[in-house]
């Protein structure tokens, strides 16, 4: 959701923006937060769900239709904004002709991406790679990963003044996303002595994990529990979190493609097993470029602190891999895909005109 948050920001003087999401999804705080209008249609996964639950998805599926069109006819949208999520089919299936432009996040699209991508007036993708997953017929932009704007203004000595950071002392960022990851957190605090003496250690655990920090906390003497800022979510302040480390460790989500680059951030990638491949094509993308190298999960907790004081021990490296990273940067990719958002309206606007 935060690549579509970028895009509406860049669009916000020129557009009203409806925002369409699934019933019981937890982006409506975060949404109306934005100051963005938002509705929920009922939509339900398809890709991987067992043979149990299929029905029932099936059958929200296609209460979901009427209810985005009735939510379509009301609202009267020049152009559609696709950026994933099963809420879009649904919606694509209600807008009919009206004009839609897809942005994929990850290197592959999922399956909800390459249904709506039919017929859609651009695929805006991250990087060149995704150009393949498209017939040449279809108008596939590569704009890169949106990012909000004000993180481009932040910088490492700042950053780490704000989070009470030491500014002289190496950093490490460890993130497993929105709900965290027990496998990333579980190998961290297994050696997180040893990495406290090379490193502070901003640690963003997840909501799940987080009744475990104050027993971790507790365990460490003074000067180490010192280096160690642990976080169950970070929202605004992940920007600073970012522009502060030297070095991170967390999942491949599309995210990784945009916001590590951004601030040239070298990265131990580590793709979650349990699901379709995106996370692994993400992390192998970035370990291409030379900007992250990948561990698997089942090898955490005999390779995290080797690794991690490999890399921090060696400047050079780092700075190679950053160097790297931040080549595949594309700070104006919210921008891109705003313009191809207001081609796709004037077309429809100069065809109703």
């Amino acid at each position: 959701m935060y690549p579509a948050l970028a895009i509406v920001a860049a669009l916000r003087a020129q557009a009203e923006v409806l925002w369409v999401g699934g019933v019981g999804g937890m982006e409506a705080s975060l949404v109306q937060r934005a100051g963005i209008a938002f509705t929920a249609v009922p939509a339900a996964g398809l890709h991987g769900v067992g043979p149990r639950q299929l029905p029932g998805n099936l059958i929200r599926l296609a209460r979901g239709v009427p209810a985005a069109r009735r939510t379509i006819t009301r609202f009267q949208p020049d152009v559609l904004l696709f950026t994933g999520g099963y809420v879009g089919v649904p919606v694509a299936l209600a807008a009919g002709r009206r004009p839609k432009v897809v942005y994929v996040p990850d290197l592959e699209p999922g399956l909800a991406l390459k249904l709506v991508s039919r017929g859609a007036a651009a695929v805006c993708v991250t990087a060149e790679e995704s150009r393949s997953f498209y017939p040449a017929s279809l108008r596939v932009v590569v704009s890169g990963y949106p990012v909000r704007a004000d993180l481009r203004s932040l910088n490492r000595a700042e950053a780490r003044a704000r989070l009470r950071l030491e500014p002289d002392t190496p950093v490490l960022l460890v993130s497993g996303g929105s709900r965290g990851a027990r496998s990333i957190n579980t190998a961290v605090w297994s050696c997180l002595e040893n990495l406290l003496r090379i490193a502070q250690v901003v640690h963003v655990t997840g909501e799940l994990d987080w009744p475990r920090v104050e027993a971790v906390r507790e365990r460490l003497e003074e000067t180490l529990g010192r280096r160690y800022h642990p976080s169950a979510y970070l929202h605004e302040e992940m920007g600073l979190a970012l522009a502060a480390a030297d070095l991170a460790v967390a999942r491949a989500g599309a995210s990784a493609l945009g916001e590590l680059p951004l601030f040239g951030l070298p990265a131990a990638l580590v793709p979650y097993p349990h699901a379709w491949r995106y996370q692994r094509l993400n992390a192998q993308h970035l370990a291409r470029n030379g900007a992250a190298v990948v561990i698997e999960d089942a090898a955490l907790g005999a390779e995290l602190l080797p690794m991690v004081g490999a890399l921090l021990g060696d400047a050079r490296r780092l700075r190679d891999m950053s160097e790297a990273s931040r080549r595949l940067s594309r700070p104006e990719a919210a921008q891109a895909i705003a313009a191809e958002l207001e081609r796709a309206a004037g077309r429809r606007t100069e065809a109703h005109g």
